[in-house]
């Protein structure tokens, strides 16, 4: 789709990769409904990027909603169908790093309830709308973490994976529809997203990272695209691709990855938080 044909309800607006996008997205001639769970940080972010773009109410509008209540869910899609919407991208996010036995229940249910059950709702509450559009398309954020298992994403990278898998099997069950259904997987992008043992975690392995903007620029060739799938970052790409071929031919390769995990965890219950 053409982004000036485009009116795309962007969930997790206020986020690193969501400033970016609303932005990128703005500049490539499309129209944007910002969404996440301040109504504050929305109203600030609209009106900085109304100024930068010259645009009006309609072009470019905010409603809040908090996607781990299914009834600001079904809200929120009755809003955005009214709007008009015919492109949902699903850029909200809640991070897990660190062993499985060092995360609390709460921030289990938090993670996979904000990256995986949200989208799934918020794609069903507006799919019959989406359904009537002469085109329509719905792109998931997920991470390359949804094709990779890495030592310490097992929550993260399980929610990305699951998200990835039902961006597939969607994509699959629309086939001949007017809804194109798309996954993009970023490596680790330079935000607040990422947590002072995250990031240590990442220097340590010898991680590369990019910035939002340039997850934000591979949104927006996405959605001129219509890929189904795209990966980001080298070596990255190439490790999903063996991944999905032979998966334990990798396992050896992040034995280092998981002693680094356990040297940093015991770093931290040395010196605390």
């Amino acid at each position: 789709m053409k982004a000036a044909q485009a009116r795309i309800l962007l969930t997790g607006a206020t986020g690193g990769i969501g400033r970016e996008a609303a932005a990128a997205f703005l500049a490539a001639g499309a129209r944007v409904l910002l969404s996440g769970r301040s109504p504050q940080a929305l109203a600030a972010l609209r009106v900085r990027l109304a100024r930068r773009h010259a645009l009006g109410e309609d072009d470019l509008s905010w409603a809040a909603a908090d996607l781990r209540m299914p009834q600001e869910v079904e809200a929120l899609a009755e809003h955005a169908a009214g709007w008009r919407c015919n492109v949902l991208v699903h850029a909200a996010g809640a991070p897990a790093f660190g062993a499985l036995d060092a995360l609390d229940a709460v921030t289990l249910a938090d993670v996979l309830n904000t990256n995986l059950l949200a989208p799934m709702l918020l794609t069903r509450a507006l799919l019959p709308h989406l359904r009537r559009q002469r085109r329509a398309q719905v792109l998931c954020v997920g991470s390359v973490l949804g094709a990779i298992g890495l030592p310490g994403y097992s929550v993260y990278g399980a929610s990305k994976s699951g998200l990835r898998g039902f961006a597939e099997a969607l994509r699959r069950e629309l086939a001949g529809s007017a809804v194109r259904v798309q996954y993009l997987g970023p490596r680790s992008t330079r935000t607040s997203f990422n947590t002072a043992q995250a990031q240590a975690y990442a220097k340590e392995t010898g991680s590369a990272s990019d910035s939002a903007a340039s997850v934000a620029a591979a949104l927006v060739q996405m959605l001129a695209s219509e890929a189904p799938e795209r990966f980001l970052g080298f070596p990255e790409k190439l490790a999903v691709r063996l991944n999905g071929l032979v998966p334990t031919a990798l396992d050896g390769g992040f034995r280092g990855h998981g002693r680094t995990l356990a040297t940093l965890a015991s770093l931290q219950e040395r010196t605390g938080p």
